[in-house]
Parts: structure tokens; sequence; C-alpha cells
């Protein structure tokens, strides 16, 4: 009797091994990782609309993929140095940087304290994230959202998004151009373009 609760006792630890490495293999938090993510930044002033760009910020995130597909977002934090922001007019980008403060604060950064995931079809979905957002060394809880796309053959993750917000918001006054006569508008849009790749 002893013999065989014992090798009842095995073959049951075997099957809640096998059950559990087989959803360890189905749902899994993954890390994934972008050193060139493109991040424009979008305004107005009194002349013409305007632009900043660059293609040097880092994006780091946690997703939970279960059978092949986005189910959850666990981590998410991005960095873009201001000064790689840059636009087509050498003046906008001396006072914008200037307005920044980049001589103290170096980056721009955004720290996600919680976010969900909805999906929208197939191997594409939703990310909503809610964290704190750092500019000119101001620190604000802002929500951003985003589109995904999966790509199950590699892994990897395509996304794209925008955000809005007033530049004040950051106690950042928004910057002049030719002895101020021509100003920026204080609201700006983010875009935001990352393939992340599974580290």
């Amino acid at each position: 009797m002893k013999m065989k609760t014992t090798t009842k006792l095995a073959t049951l630890g075997a099957a809640a091994l096998f059950l559990a490495s087989s959803f360890a293999q189905v749902t899994a938090q993954t890390a994934y990782q972008s050193n060139t993510t493109q991040t424009t930044i979008k305004g107005t002033s009194t002349l013409h609309d305007w632009d900043m760009t660059s293609s040097k910020g880092q994006t780091k995130a946690s997703f939970t993929v279960e059978g092949g597909q986005i189910k959850g977002i666990n981590s998410l934090s991005f960095t873009v140095p201001a000064e790689s922001l840059n636009s087509d007019k050498s003046g906008l980008d001396k006072n914008a940087y200037k307005a920044l403060n980049t001589d103290k604060h170096k980056n721009i950064t955004f720290t996600m304290t919680s976010g969900t995931v909805t999906p929208s079809g197939n191997n594409t979905f939703q990310v909503k994230a809610t964290g704190n957002l750092t500019i000119a060394g101001t620190t604000k809880q802002t929500t951003i959202t985003a589109n995904g796309q999966f790509n199950p053959s590699d892994k990897s993750i395509a996304v794209t998004g925008a955000t809005k917000f007033k530049m004040t918001t950051y106690n950042v006054k928004p910057p002049t151009v030719m002895m101020g006569t021509i100003k920026t508008g204080d609201e700006i849009t983010v875009d935001y373009n990352a393939k992340l790749t599974a580290q």
C-alpha cells in the first residue's frame, strides 16, 4: 500500500510539473527594449507650425505574452535626451533647450505606475499607461495611449502613439524666435514610434 501511495504521489507530482511547464511556455512576462525610439514634438507659432525630432529615445517594457498574444503590460519606461531633439531651425532649437533648462535637466523621462492592454484585432492591441512624466525637472502624472502590433515570427512589437499637453504644465515657457517676434503656442503634441525587441 505504501509503495502504491508513493507511486501515485510521484505521478501526480510529475503531472503538476508538466502542467506548470506547459503554462510557463504559454504565459510569460517578456522584457522588451528599443534604443532608437523616434520622438517628435509638434507645435504651433505665430508664423507657422514647427516640429522637433529625435531618434535617440530608449524604451524599456515588460509585456505578458499569452498564446502568442500580448495580454498585459507590467512595466514601461522611456528616456530621450532633450538636446537630441532637433528642428530645421537652429534658433528654435537653442531657445527650446533654454526653455527646457537642459544644462541641468538632460533627459525627458516617463515611468509607468499602472497600465492596461486591450486587444483590438489580430495581433494588435491598445496600451493605456499612467505614470510620471518628467520635463525640465518637473514631474506630473499623465496618461499616454499607444497602438501596438505584435509580430509572432520574431516576437517584436511595433508601437505608435501621441499625447497632447501644455508646456506650462511642466513650468516650461513656450520658446520664441527672432528676438521674440515669433512666439510658439503652449499646447504641443508628442508622437512616438518604436520597434521593441525581446531581450
